[in-house]
């Protein structure tokens, strides 16, 4: 049985001390032993956030990661800097870097391989375009990034990997997958990783579903039997992100 996982994704909200307010006010709301809740949270406020949550069960991540462990990468923040704070989760390859910021299937893979290697649990995002979806190639987009995603992983190290489908065209619009269309997607990322890593790999594979998920949405999107929890954006900064995170 896996257990449900809620991560927020605060995007670049949030100054270090709203970080610190936010983060005390909700930790003991967010501590459910059924469901591991996660904050993901700008760098500048990980220390601050990772501290606010001390004496829970709640965990911080990073929104993103490099590949490369040190270097001339003016900006950038490696696993190992992330692991040396004691950052348990990082997400990789979220729609946002891929638009704006130029993430590939490539760099996808390549920051996923140095998360495991630090001991990071990456939450691995993919998902279509609007235009992918009416083209009707959802299916091959979810294909080709996953096999990407994950070359060279092996099924072993699958345990210490979580999947996020999140629909492009869901993401901060305020329109969300109907629970047919996003378990359709989970069950087909599943039977992915099953093809590439085999039954028990896919089984234990934690698939989040992401895009607009809500108070509202979110008890039934979890129910369904492919997705094992979300990644949730704007409803993460607010104090209702306790009734996402416990399904109430």
């Amino acid at each position: 049985m896996r257990k449900k996982l809620v991560a927020g994704n605060w995007k670049m909200f949030f100054t270090p001390p709203a970080a610190k307010k936010f983060a005390e006010e909700m930790k003991t709301k967010l501590d459910t032993p059924d469901v591991d809740a996660v904050l993901c949270v700008p760098y500048v406020s990980l220390q601050t956030v990772k501290d606010a949550l001390a004496g829970s069960n709640v965990k911080v991540g990073a929104q993103n990661v490099h590949y490369m462990d040190e270097g001339a990468y003016t900006g950038e923040i490696s696993c190992e800097m992330l692991a040396s704070m004691g950052v348990p989760y990082v997400i990789i390859g979220h729609s946002e870097r891929r638009e704006r910021f130029g993430e590939t299937d490539t760099t996808v893979n390549l920051k996923t391989l140095k998360a495991l290697k630090h001991g990071i649990i990456p939450i691995i995002c993919v998902g279509e375009s609007q235009r992918q979806r009416r083209e009707n190639r959802t299916a091959n987009v979810l294909r080709k990034q996953i096999a990407f995603a994950l070359d060279e992983i092996s099924p072993k190290a699958m345990k210490n990997v979580v999947i996020a489908y999140e629909p492009i065209w869901a993401i901060g619009t305020g329109e969300v997958a109907t629970l047919e269309q996003a378990e359709e997607a989970c069950a087909l990322i599943r039977k992915q990783i099953e093809e590439r890593m085999g039954s028990e790999a896919a089984e234990d594979t934690r698939i989040l579903y992401g895009g607009s998920v809500t108070p509202e949405n979110a008890k039934a999107l979890f129910a369904m039997p492919n997705i094992d929890g979300g990644l949730v954006g704007g409803a993460s900064v607010k104090p209702s992100f306790e009734q996402v995170v416990r399904c109430e």
